[in-house]
């Protein structure tokens, strides 16, 4: 049997270019667990005493679950301290919920850095980082952080880089296309994220995607949305072998996050419109929709808060009669 060698050439090149991709987020994933553990690692202590302050306080509550994923870069990671927290009683349930929501939101700020241009900067965070691990220890300890965080951006213009090819692809470009389709696109997003257990991967793939021109907006839109309800995976899986009552914090994320996209999809149309009216590149477009998306949901949710909590636990107290009668 004789292989055609343009076929065996074009076989080949797909196969270095999957290689690359998947080296590059490899890259990616790694640089985001360390740069999140190392930050975990130098304030646990301190982050303990923070959350028992201010976490009575709905509002600061939410502020810090913002700030906190906002530098560790990692919803899941803080969502699941946050639960773990919740089972060894150091915060109570009702005050977890407006950190849940601040965490989701602090998530949108890895969609910025995708969006902008900001490959150099992560070289100089690198030689940085690198630089600082050879002076004093007091210096020393922000060598690891400065080196990870210059290795997430650099990872990213690797994978804008090596995904260029796919847009010469009509079988991919037209699969993708699909995505414009609101519930496959959510789907596509959600599947995504639970085999990658990173919603940073799939929205950032989303977006780098969308500014090369292979995706469009709305099908951006509907991944990212997916990837939020995807993300949710993570929490219920770190509340597995913890009490019922950080199970019930994991499945409330679950909710607050399907309620989001159950009030999205009635409405993507609009929303997608609006949003592709902003004045602004297409990658930045993505993310604006990921920050607008998480913004609303915690306008909508946070004033009823106690209600959303006395209404859970009205339901959990019946539901727990019901057995004890059946029992």
């Amino acid at each position: 049997m004789i292989i055609d060698n343009s076929y065996l050439h074009l076989v080949m090149l797909w196969w270095e270019v999957a290689i690359s991709v998947i080296a590059a987020i490899a890259l990616f994933v790694h640089s985001l667990d360390h740069f999140s553990n190392k930050l975990q690692k130098r304030a646990d202590g301190k982050l303990k005493i923070v959350i028992a302050k201010i976490s009575n306080n709905k509002y600061k509550a939410f502020l810090l679950g913002f700030v906190a994923t906002a530098i560790i870069q990692s919803s899941s990671a803080v969502i699941s301290i946050t639960i773990s927290f919740v089972d060894s009683g150091l915060i109570t349930f009702a005050n977890s919920l407006p950190m849940i929501l601040g965490s989701n939101l602090g998530t949108t700020f890895t969609a910025w850095l995708v969006s902008l241009d900001v490959s150099f900067l992560g070289s100089i965070l690198v030689v940085i980082g690198f630089i600082i691990g050879y002076f004093p220890e007091r210096i020393r300890l922000f060598s690891k952080p400065f080196f990870y965080l210059g290795l997430i951006l650099f990872s990213l213009n690797l994978i804008s880089a090596n995904l260029a090819p796919i847009k010469e692809s009509e079988e991919i470009v037209r699969f993708l296309s699909y995505a414009s389709n609101p519930f496959f696109g959510i789907f596509l997003g959600m599947i995504l994220t639970v085999i990658t257990q990173a919603s940073s991967v799939t929205i950032g793939l989303s977006i780098i995607l969308c500014g090369q021109g292979v995706l469009g907006l709305d099908s951006a839109i509907g991944i990212i949305v997916g990837s939020n309800l995807g993300t949710t995976s993570t929490a219920f899986l770190a509340s597995l072998k913890l009490g019922t009552i950080a199970k019930r914090t994991a499945f409330v994320n679950l909710l607050f996050n399907l309620f989001g996209t159950l009030i999205y999809l009635p409405f993507y149309s609009t929303f997608d419109d609006l949003v592709g009216k902003i004045n602004a590149p297409i990658a930045m477009q993505a993310a604006f929709a990921h920050l607008f998306f998480n913004l609303a949901i915690s306008i909508m949710l946070m004033p009823f808060i106690k209600q959303i909590v006395r209404g859970l636990n009205i339901y959990w107290d019946r539901r727990a009669a019901r057995r004890k009668e059946i029992a």
